[in-house]
């Protein structure tokens, strides 16, 4: 959908299929199967009761030992050995992800094996099957330069352009692959050698990559910056670090450019995320961002644009966000007495 007030589309980049993704094993998606083999719970296209059953290897793992279950991992992993259930239950991910309105289906598969060989054939069998699965265009994630290249190499065949997620000054090497297939690309502030500390940084480095990525003859249509979301609870300033880079980027560069990011990282270690998240996410597109990597299953749009910025629960959430509650003490004192509930 377009931005309220615009003729811009928002462009939504799913992050589901994603290997990192945890639930918990207290949580109500984990129950026995007929068999009493504890599993995670799904329904298939068909409203069908599935399970896919958590192999006993991955109950010896420290994720599950602490609560957790990576079953995006159990997914690719579980299917890649013919799992029917498996397989199931990544095309109901991109079934969800797809109803929700994604323009990209974002591909991970780090989390696979420690083997970069191993990793590489993940990527490969996982674009080819959500390939098989869905027409939506593909964006192809990984920390590693060779699995970015395996998967773009895979889905060079998809009738829509790649994204490529992403590019830095530690790797600007992506900004190539890119080029040799074609593919828009995801740049973000990181340095040469760690994080920015500041919006100038932010700015600095997104600029360095832009030049980088035209001086190669990409179009600035075909790029996303991500100038990098940092939790709020670690400091105070950390949204305006953000919210500043996306005005000056959004001034300097036009309306050509994208801006996007992994938005939801400003709540982590927080109650109430879904709030945070969504609050901010309005202020970075009020700020110039038009994209975002996101869950559009939990964060519907026309919901979002429809906020009630008037509301107790935004106002807190507002305050925390612009440096004005320091420590997110008003926040975390009115989650405590039930005030965020609404």
């Amino acid at each position: 959908m377009n931005i309220p007030g615009t003729d811009r589309p928002f462009v939504v980049i799913g992050e589901n299929i994603h290997t990192t993704r945890v639930i918990l094993r207290k949580g109500k998606l984990i129950g026995a199967d007929p068999q009493g083999v504890e599993s995670v719970r799904f329904r298939d296209a068909n409203n069908k009761r599935r399970f896919l059953q958590i192999p006993e290897a991955v109950k010896t793992t420290q994720d599950y030992e602490e609560g957790r279950v990576k079953h995006l991992k159990i997914a690719v992993q579980q299917a890649m050995l013919g799992n029917a259930d498996a397989l199931d239950y990544l095309r109901r991910q991109v079934q969800r992800q797809e109803a929700a309105g994604t323009d990209f289906l974002d591909l991970n598969v780090d989390e696979i094996s420690l083997k970069p060989t191993e990793r590489q054939e993940a990527m490969r069998w996982l674009v080819q099957a959500v390939s098989a699965m869905s027409p939506t265009a593909l964006a192809i994630d990984s920390s590693q330069l060779d699995t970015l290249a395996v998967g773009l190499e895979a889905g060079a065949d998809h009738p829509q352009r790649l994204l490529l997620n992403s590019a830095s000054l530690e790797r600007p090497e992506a900004l190539e692959l890119a080029k040799r297939y074609n593919a828009q690309v995801i740049i973000t502030s990181a340095g040469e050698s760690g994080m920015p500390q500041s919006a100038e940084e932010r700015i600095d480095h997104a600029r360095q990559m832009v030049d980088k990525a035209l001086a190669l003859g990409l179009q600035l249509a075909d790029l996303y910056i991500d100038p990098l979301i940092f939790p709020i609870s670690v400091d105070a300033q950390f949204g305006h670090h953000a919210f500043d880079a996306i005005r000056q980027l959004r001034d300097e560069l036009g309306a050509d450019v994208h801006i996007t990011g992994g938005f939801s990282n400003v709540s982590f270690g927080l109650p109430c995320r879904h709030l945070i998240n969504d609050v901010f996410l309005l202020l970075a597109i009020e700020a110039g961002a038009d994209s975002a990597i996101m869950d559009p299953t939990t964060t519907s749009l026309a919901e979002l644009f429809a906020f009630d910025r008037q509301a107790r629960p935004y106002q807190l959430a507002e305050d925390m966000l612009l440096g004005r509650d320091e420590y997110c003490a008003a926040f975390l004192r009115a989650y405590r007495k039930g005030e965020l509930a609404a």
